[in-house]
């Protein structure tokens, strides 16, 4: 299967007060293959949206390398980084925010088509009726502006919009979160559709552990800007390896499974990213931390087939 993305020990760090830095991404590295859902979950503040920033290009990376379809694209420039920007797409968390107030439908997806020479002008407005189709509106919404649509209606209208320019990835961060839980499977269930109908990948970024479980293929598990876990759904949510992500997934609600598996109570707060702990950054609130992790940064290893983790009870396993 083609890898489509590919994350080198990508950094973004922040300049704060007194000289300090945020590390919102710290050495993060993975790839995503064409045609699959990559899952990224982890708790507010992670660092999981400025990653999505980094892999569209909106922000810079302090250093690493990003590679999309082969590109280049913290170097690419001129008509490259157009190549780039027509394959790689985002969704944004709040449909209202990221919808000019001022445009009507048919301007804001229309205007992709136009910029980016997929239709001529005079062609642009059937085109922009197909995409709607395609999002499950009508043809009624073209001359509505964004205040007159409800929720999920401006959700339909920016995954349109996305999918104007025929990407091959679209970054999904936190598309479902502004939405009431009945629209949220609607939504779930047109990306989906989307996907069978095309090679199409998703980069898809929520809190939701059930969202994610039902539609990654893949998941990676974040933590104060690094990644901690990754492997297969299926086997990553029967069986999780690191400690955090056996906290998190004991925390999601379960249906029909009442009084299966303990609730994980973490101690503390999470570390501010101004402040991270030395050694392995979750080791303040480890119920499981022992001698080196306070002091070793444990490394990012493959332990399994296809299965990562970061955590030195990992490091006595394979001893």
């Amino acid at each position: 299967m083609k890898e489509l993305l590919r994350v080198e020990s990508v950094r973004k760090y922040f300049p704060a007060k007194g000289g300090n830095l945020l590390r919102a991404v710290d050495d993060v590295s993975f790839s995503v293959k064409e045609g699959l859902v990559f899952g990224l979950v982890g708790e507010s503040g992670c660092g999981k949206s400025t990653l999505a920033r980094l892999i569209l290009r909106l922000i810079l990376p302090t250093g690493g390398k990003i590679f999309f379809d082969g590109l280049d694209v913290v170097e690419a420039r001129g008509e490259v980084l157009s190549k780039i920007r027509k394959g790689l797409q985002i969704v944004f968390q709040d449909p209202f925010a990221s919808l000019n107030p001022r445009r009507r439908v048919i301007d804001t997806i229309g205007e992709a088509l136009i910029v980016n020479k997929i239709v001529k002008k005079a062609e642009a407005k059937d085109r922009v009726v197909e995409l709607l189709k395609r999002v499950g509106l009508n043809g009624d919404s073209l001359y509505k502006y964004p205040h007159e649509l409800s929720g999920g209606q401006r959700q339909r209208v920016c995954i349109a919009r996305a999918l104007a320019v025929n990407p091959k990835l679209i970054v999904a961060d936190e598309p479902l979160s502004a939405l009431d839980v009945s629209i949220q499977a609607q939504i779930i269930n047109l990306l989906e559709e989307l996907q069978k109908g095309s090679q199409l990948s998703y980069v898809f970024i929520s809190h939701n552990l059930q969202v994610i479980e039902h539609f990654s293929d893949v998941v990676a598990v974040m933590y104060l800007g690094k990644i901690v876990e990754f492997g297969a759904t299926e086997e990553l949510f029967e069986e999780p390896l690191h400690p955090y992500t056996e906290a998190l997934l004991s925390a999601a609600p379960k249906i029909g499974v009442e009084g299966k598996g303990k609730k994980i109570i973490l101690e503390g707060d999470i570390p501010s990213p101004l402040n991270i702990p030395s050694g392995c950054p979750f080791h303040p609130r480890c119920p499981k931390r022992f001698k080196p992790c306070d002091r070793l940064v444990p490394a990012f290893k493959e332990v399994s087939s296809k299965r990562w983790v970061s955590c030195h009870l990992w490091d006595e396993v394979l001893k």
